[in-house]
This record gives C-alpha cells, sequence and structure tokens, in this order.
C-alpha cells in the first residue's frame, strides 16, 4: 500500500496543472491512502487522454474535480419524511376521454381513411368522434368493411391502434349505427358477429 500511494503521488506531482500541484504540496502524503485507487485512475486517465483539452479562456480542472467523492443517493431521514411523506406516482389513464367509464357513446364528425406508420402500409378507416364527455377523439374502425357516415351514432371504447400515431380508441362493432363484420367465423365477439344460423 505505500509503494501503491508512493507512486501515485509520484504521478500526480508529474502533471502540469497548477492549482493540482499547489493543492498536493499544500497537504500531506497520507491524505492519499484515503483515495480510492480504482476511482482516481479512471479521472487520471481523463486528464492524461490526448482528446482531453481545456479550451482557451478556461480553466484546468481544480484538484477538488479529482478528489471528490462519487456521487450517490442518501436515504432519507425522518424528519424529512414527516415534513414530506413518500406517495405513489398517480397512474395515467391510457383513455382519459372516456373519463373513468369502459364505454362512451359519440357522434362521428368525420369518417375518414388514415395510413400506418413504417413498415406497415395499408389503408386504416378511421373516424372523428365527438364523445358525450365533451371531447373530441379518434376511433379505429376494426374489421372489413362498415356502413359509417356523418353523424352517425357509435360506442367507443379504450384501445389504441399500435400503427396509426394519436388514435388510442377503438369504435364498437354491432352496437348503435356501426353493424357488424358479415361473415365473421372466428373472434365474432370483437367484431359483433351473430353465430352463423340465428338471426
Amino acid at each position: 500500500r505505500e509503494q501503491r500511494c508512493g507512486a501515485m503521488f509520484r504521478l500526480l506531482s508529474r502533471l502540469s496543472s497548477g492549482p493540482l500541484q499547489s493543492w498536493l504540496h499544500a497537504r500531506p502524503r497520507r491524505l492519499l491512502e484515503h483515495v480510492a485507487a480504482p476511482s482516481l485512475s479512471r479521472r487520471l486517465a481523463t486528464l492524461n487522454r490526448p482528446s482531453y483539452c481545456v479550451p482557451r479562456g478556461r480553466a484546468a480542472p481544480s484538484a477538488s474535480w479529482l478528489f471528490c467523492a462519487p456521487t450517490t443517493r442518501t436515504m432519507a431521514t425522518l424528519q424529512q419524511l414527516l415534513r414530506k411523506p413518500r406517495r405513489k406516482p398517480e397512474k395515467k389513464s391510457k383513455a382519459p376521454a372516456l373519463k373513468r367509464c369502459p364505454q362512451r357513446k359519440g357522434v362521428c364528425l368525420r369518417v375518414y381513411t388514415t395510413s400506418p406508420k413504417k413498415p406497415n402500409s395499408a389503408e386504416r378507416k378511421v373516424a372523428r368522434i365527438q364523445l358525450t364527455s365533451k371531447r373530441a377523439v379518434i376511433g379505429y374502425i376494426a374489421g372489413e368493411g362498415h356502413s359509417l357516415q356523418e353523424h352517425s351514432a357509435v360506442m367507443v371504447r379504450g384501445g389504441r391502434a399500435k400503427d396509426l400515431p394519436g388514435v388510442r380508441y377503438k369504435i364498437v362493432r354491432g352496437v348503435l349505427d356501426l353493424q357488424g363484420v358479415s361473415n365473421r367465423r372466428k373472434a365474432r365477439s370483437k367484431y359483433g358477429t351473430k353465430k352463423p344460423g340465428k338471426s
């Protein structure tokens, strides 16, 4: 340990930084024993790196930067917790326009198609809807074909379309003015299709 501290002291003494040399000569050598060798060597490597240079008009890094302790987060004291107790972060709703309702009724303002983001390529059917919560949202029309037009009454639920930015709601099929998908055999409940053979 003595040899290591001695070699470290000699290495530090060779540095051309004026503030660093004055700091070393003003303090006894045994202060170096309290310096963590790994963190010190990393910081010395930063100083000795060829790409490291001090711009004109700026001072060289001080010795306090070289020997400062690594930043660590300390635990809050009891007085701090009494003054400001810990609070759980509030969960953000993924469908804020529904206002904590499972579905909301709305009226179509515009029915149109849009293209998804990369790498997908298609024509997605969407509609801008004015909800009963007085908010206008964009809803995705799932399934093949639809009968929606302007002023149609629809039911909107939460659920985003992954490849359509800004579309965080889906229109429920088979409810109000939006008919279910015809000739659907699988996942019929998602598309409002009745069982074959029943009206």
